[in-house]
């Protein structure tokens, strides 16, 4: 008997570990009243608990940014970096007092449009510490032109470009000390919230294991609620564990669930169709002063690419347009030319080495051409440094037949026609390096859609075609989101995701996150 891994949807065996398409076993099975790793909420926090923390937050990214602007000054008149200072601009550091609160006022406000006091559960470090750069420079920039209307609040370019960097590093070291500290206050239950989920069907067991397989969130998972309730052997298995959720009601019976679990957060899951269950849980959460989301359908795919417009007082729904194109795909064309080169020059030699050991260990050619679908479906020669038996592909079609794994994910956790050196390159990547000569040519980009074998696109839905509608790249969102742990679908709603909210700042994100994801060799094989 199999159930969906909900964290990754692997199908995974019910009770006894063992994973389809390999022979890894769990070390332990567990069934826990609850799925998250670290300990429960200690007590309900009180109401005033966020506005009193975000407070508390703003003083100390105050006190920040101004001992950040007194280390530049300090590094640009005392230590005079930059050159010497001549006499006539040397003044006391009270003269910038002014400027200073000024500037103090402009990042804490520019903070808070950008909403750095709010961000959204999960959100990456990364992502965070662009966003805090981002609004110290919208600050500065603001406060320069005040300071050009007003030349006597600063008399030193070089001390207000210190300043900048300064502040930028204070606060987004700031940012990662609070991260520690949060993060090890969760794992001792302090600040947990206790999350409840509306619903038992695939979208429910995915919020579940998303919530119990991630330490970042701060959520414990109390249970769920339904209308009927789960089988007695129903399991969930994430990353780490196999939890089993707690029934605790039908949705009628939320209210008196709330009060009695602390719920502070809740999450409905419920299918689409249930027009009047949904209303319901939303008017029951609202009157109990619950936080609630909705989780959308999992297979409507459009709702990310809705715009809601209006024409004479009526509201009209419309489709955005493909974002890489027209100046964007010029832009991500440049970049992906000036980082292909940059790449060759660094991992010339390297690349060199890894051809001369494939030819040592095995009979064949080092590098391999296999034809791929590209943009808009159209086929191109795909280069690869060769990992397997110089016969692989002969040898595939009796390993699908004797598995079960997807047609449109023809990938084996243990492949037996990988060579020695070839391990080492599927594990960390190493064997896509020769695509980097495709993104010279333009058939492929460095951030995109992985390109995928012509055969299993011959298997696609018809939405599923929506990930051809970009150029295909050698590391995409995807891969630093669970690489090959994703199912087939999830792969792909991931792929359509990043074509509809492409920018450059998405493209170096995935960039820096592929790195960790490489070391780590998660989902890799």
């Amino acid at each position: 008997m199999y159930v969906r891994r909900g964290d990754y949807g692997i199908l995974t065996r019910r009770l006894t570990g063992k994973y389809a398409g390999g022979d890894t076993e769990l070390a332990v099975v567990e069934r826990e009243r609850t799925g998250s790793f670290f300990a429960p909420p200690r007590t309900v926090a009180p109401r005033w608990h966020r506005p009193a923390m975000t407070v508390a937050q703003v003083v100390l990214e105050a006190i920040c940014i101004l001992c950040a602007f007194g280390a530049a000054y300090w590094a640009r008149y005392e230590r005079e970096l930059g050159g010497a200072v001549e006499a006539f601009n040397r003044q006391p550091i009270t003269v910038y007092t002014s400027y200073a609160l000024l500037l103090t006022a402009a990042i804490l406000v520019a903070c808070g449009v950008r909403g750095l006091y709010r961000l959204p559960r999960g959100t990456t470090f990364v992502s965070e510490g662009a966003m805090v750069a981002g609004a110290v420079t919208v600050a500065n920039a603001a406060v320069l032109v005040v300071v050009f209307l007003s030349p006597d609040l600063v008399s030193s370019r070089l001390f207000v470009i210190f300043a900048w960097m300064a502040i930028i590093a204070a606060l987004v070291l700031e940012r990662g000390i609070l991260r520690v500290v949060r993060d090890q206050l969760w794992q001792r239950g302090i600040g947990v919230d206790r999350a409840l989920v509306v619903g038992m069907g695939q979208a429910a067991e995915r919020m579940m294991s998303y919530i119990a397989a991630r330490n970042d969130l701060g959520l414990y998972l109390v249970g769920f609620v339904d209308e009927s309730a789960a089988p007695e052997d129903w399991i969930i298995a994430t990353s780490q564990k196999i939890i089993h959720p707690v029934y605790l009601g039908t949705p009628d019976d939320l209210p008196d669930v709330i009060r009695r679990e602390g719920v502070s957060e809740v999450i409905i899951a419920l299918p689409p169709q249930a027009h009047e269950q949904i209303a319901q849980v939303i008017a029951t959460c609202r009157m109990t002063d619950v936080h609630f989301q909705l989780v959308p359908d999992v297979f409507e795919l459009s709702l990310g690419r809705v715009e809601i417009n209006e024409l004479n007082g009526v509201p009209l729904l419309a489709m955005r347009k493909r974002r890489i194109s027209g100046w964007n795909l010029g832009v991500k064309r440049v970049v992906d030319v000036v980082g292909a080169i940059a790449a060759l020059a660094i991992l010339g030699i390297p690349m060199l080495l890894i051809a001369l050991a494939i030819r040592l260990d095995t009979r064949g050619p080092a590098i391999i051409k296999q034809i791929r679908a590209g943009k808009d479906s159209k086929p191109f020669t795909c280069y690869k440094f060769r990992s397997m038996v110089h016969n692989a592909a002969a040898l595939q079609a009796d390993m699908v037949a004797q598995s079960s794994v997807e047609p449109t994910l023809v990938k084996f956790k243990n492949d037996k026609r990988r060579t020695r050196v070839g391990r080492v390159l599927r594990k960390t990547s190493l064997d896509e390096l020769p695509q980097l000569f495709n993104v010279l040519i333009g058939k492929m980009s460095l951030v995109g859609p992985r390109p995928q074998v012509m055969a299993e696109v011959a298997h696609y839905e018809p939405w599923h075609r929506q990930r051809l509608t970009v150029t295909p790249g050698m590391t995409g969102i995807w891969q630093v989101a669970g690489r090959s742990d994703l199912t087939f679908d999830e792969m792909v709603r991931l792929d359509i995701y990043y074509a509809e909210h492409w920018s450059v700042r998405l493209d170096l994100e995935i960039l820096l996150r592929t790195i960790p994801a490489v070391l780590t060799q998660r989902g890799a094989y």
